[in-house]
């Protein structure tokens, strides 16, 4: 036995299970799962632009014979939809597993989906692990599944699961043996002459499924109390096994398809029966679409939100154990871009400017934060572009503040660029913003295409960022230096006084990769308390309560000099190495 995380295990199943293919766009809670599939010996693992490629790829690899593993997290499902839908419909050669880590609670999320949705919507059948342990199982078990009923197969995780170690016995590794491909357009191209006859056999497949479940071995019954029935799924049924010890309860490992029958048995040997579950209602109103009379606790639970035992007991009116409240009044930790950050001078000055700032999905969103408070809008991958382009079109007839898009280099490479190329299409107008840090940062610094770097280190090509813009109609592509704070207000000053659309691309590595540490600043006793170098939110500055005096924490300051850049009365200096 040993420790593993449920994004490890989930690895681990698939090396298991002859999985030779690992495809994925990063995306937390499920980034994990892919990089330690990349580690494993007699794999291929990438980083894919966006899980639709990603997905793309798998059923590729998947029709040529190989078993494959596509990890995403639950809002990249929504990019991958459209082959996935179809992929139900085509099916598979060799196994293939699509890892959905869903996100209760939004840790690190813009949305807190649930992606049983998916399963039911596209019809393809859903694991639900409950740990690490099942994880593995479920995983390993997954691609035989896949291939015995001609399906993808949907691995659901959450960031409980995903993130929490927890014993596992690991096996060894079966030796698949590549299925040879045989052309059948009649299977694989969805023409409607052919997605028709595909269709039936979907149904069919779905039947057989049906079937199945009904007596498969992840769906596990404990019968305790007849008074009290619970139905649950994965990392909640911890969850209800510490809260209410003594009921019954229905664990379903494959919330889709359902198994009728099962369900129906079980709630008939309780007086009441209940469904507990985070996130949505999916189980709720499929539980009760199958005419099984659900009961509803003392007082409702949750909707929004992850579980824990404390919320489940006092849904039931059960006591809750003893314990100790937090201090009151404890110093708050709101998330700040890193000292020395390359992005922060960029915000600084988008703020002062008062541009509306279309933002994106990454590290700069915490641009939208206080002292920087330089963010209006973030929605998804690539929105940035496309907002900006929507600001610009409402507004056209009216003077206006700037409008400014702004997006890092792995997110333009995901989806901005097809919003670029929309907007540069429709003759639009605006300033786009490339936050180039030369990493995808935000998910644990992956390569992407403008930094060339590939998951496992292959040999790779490093796309030209300016030069695909260029290509793509854009003359007005400027490379800057955002930690020079007069190079950066003077491009964005010039660009947002522009008819045309330019594009300014900031370049400067992640201080995460960099690590490049100068000796630190200091402030002399030449502070005026003006309370400029406080606004760049850095962590590594702070202010006297009774002075305003400013400091700067030698420990935290990695000597960018950026806040040096802002002060009137030079009292910032570096210190001697």
């Amino acid at each position: 036995m040993i420790l593993m995380s449920g994004n490890e295990a989930i690895a681990q199943g698939a090396w298991e299970a002859g999985a030779t293919i690992g495809v994925a766009y990063p995306g937390t809670p499920s980034t994990e799962t892919l990089e330690n599939f990349a580690l494993k010996n007699g794999v291929y693992a990438e980083w894919c632009v966006n899980e639709k490629v990603a997905v793309e790829v798998g059923v590729g690899a998947s029709a040529a014979g190989a078993r494959v593993l596509a990890t995403m997290k639950h809002v990249g499902v929504n990019v991958a939809a459209d082959p996935l839908f179809t992929a139900a419909y085509t099916g598979v050669n060799g196994g293939l597993v699509v890892l959905a880590a869903d996100d209760p609670g939004m840790y690190s999320s813009q949305n807190e989906q649930d992606s049983h949705w998916y399963a039911r919507a596209a019809c393809i059948p859903m694991f639900d692990p409950a740990d690490s342990a099942e994880a593995l199982a479920f995983t390993r078990d997954a691609f035989d599944v896949s291939e015995r009923f001609d399906v993808p197969v949907f691995i659901r995780s959450t960031v409980r699961v995903s993130h929490t170690k927890t014993p596992v016995e690991i096996g060894e590794r079966n030796e698949y043996v590549r299925k040879p491909y045989e052309s059948n357009p009649a299977k694989y191209v969805m023409m409607p002459a052919y997605a028709k006859p595909r269709r039936i056999d979907q149904l069919k497949r779905v039947a057989d499924l049906k079937e199945w479940v009904e007596t498969c071995q992840y769906n596990v019954r404990f019968d305790r109390s007849n008074e009290i029935g619970i139905i649950c799924a994965g990392a909640t049924y911890q969850h209800v096994e510490e809260a209410l010890a003594d009921a019954s309860v229905f664990k379903l490992g494959v919330t889709w398809p359902l198994p009728e029958r099962a369900l129906r048995d079980f709630a008939s040997s309780v007086d009441r029966v209940y469904v507990v579950e985070e996130g949505s209602r999916f189980l709720t109103e499929s539980v009760s679409a199958l005419g099984i009379s659900l009961a509803s606790p003392l007082h409702p639970v949750p909707e929004a939100g992850e579980l824990s035992p404390g919320i489940i007991r006092a849904s039931f009116g059960r006591e809750l154990p003893t314990h100790q409240d937090a201090p009151e009044n404890l110093p708050g930790r709101p998330p700040a871009l890193c000292a020395g950050c390359p992005h922060r001078i960029v915000f600084k000055e988008l703020s002062r400017m008062r541009a509306i700032v279309t933002g994106d999905i990454g590290c700069y969103t915490l641009g939208a934060l206080p002292p920087l408070a330089a963010m209006d809008t973030c929605l998804d991958m690539g929105a940035s572009v496309s907002m900006a382009h929507g600001f610009e079109l409402a507004m056209a007839d009216e003077e206006h503040r700037p409008v400014v898009a702004v997006i890092g280099d792995s997110t333009f490479a995901h989806s901005g660029l097809s919003s670029l190329i929309s907007t540069v299409y429709n003759k639009g107008c605006g300033t786009v913003c490339v936050l180039d840090n030369r990493t995808t940062a935000m998910t644990g610094r992956q390569g992407n295409p403008f930094n060339g770097e590939t998951l496992q280190h292959r040999p790779s090509r490093e796309l030209d960022l300016e030069g695909v813009v260029r290509a793509i109609g854009v003359e007005d592509v400027q490379v800057i230096d955002p930690n020079d704070m007069r190079a950066v207000r003077g491009a964005l000053k010039r660009a947002t006084q522009t008819d045309d659309i330019s594009v300014l691309i900031f370049r400067s590595p992640c201080i995460l990769i960099d690590r490049v540490r100068k000796p630190a600043y200091e402030v002399t006793d030449a502070c005026r308390a003006c309370g400029v170098c406080p606004t760049l939110g850095c962590p590594a500055i702070s202010t006297d309560e009774q002075t305003g005096i400013a400091s700067i924490d030698p420990d935290q300051c990695i000597g960018c000099g950026q806040c040096s850049q802002y002060c009137g009365f030079s009292a910032i200096r570096q210190t001697q190495a």
